[in-house]
């Protein structure tokens, strides 16, 4: 379970002394216990699709500070961000290309008929099921635009 090594890594990166990693594996850990306790209180425990949803905020999190960071012309702490989120993506599951991608936007535009921006939602609302956590969703967003012709 997915839950199980990120403790597991919690643990090596104590006995390794690796202190940036260990940060980051802290912080996910207590965003997971975070959504445990908004999911069901303190009895529920994450399924490894609940796990992958939290990595998957937390990694948004990163990019954008990561994007905020250079444009202020504060590199030092977008390159703490970029080892964070190299830290993260380890939890989730591999990730669609870009091909691949193109090629569910194609079928989900012809299996709801979207001829237009406005078909945008219904769209969007097909894909994400396919592809949550294995794409982002920034970018799939940006492919269906690009496909319904904005």
């Amino acid at each position: 379970m997915l839950k199980d090594n990120i403790q597991e890594d919690l643990k090596q990166a104590m006995l390794s002394k690796e202190e940036e990693k260990l940060s980051t594996i802290r912080m996910l850990k207590s965003a997971l216990q975070y959504f445990e306790i908004q999911k069901g209180g303190a009895g529920y425990s994450a399924t490894d699709e609940d796990v992958i949803e939290v990595v998957g905020r937390e990694i948004k999190k990163r990019r954008e500070s990561i994007e905020m960071f250079e444009k202020g012309g504060r590199q030092e702490l977008a390159d703490k961000e970029k080892r964070e989120l190299v830290t993260l993506e380890k939890y989730l599951p591999e990730q669609l290309s870009e091909e691949e991608i193109r090629t569910l936007v194609d079928e989900a535009i012809s299996q709801t008929g979207a001829t237009s921006i406005q078909d945008m939602g219904k769209v969007m609302g097909s894909l994400m099921p396919k592809t949550k956590g294995k794409a982002d969703g920034q970018l799939v967003s940006s492919i269906v635009r690009e496909k319904l012709g904005v």
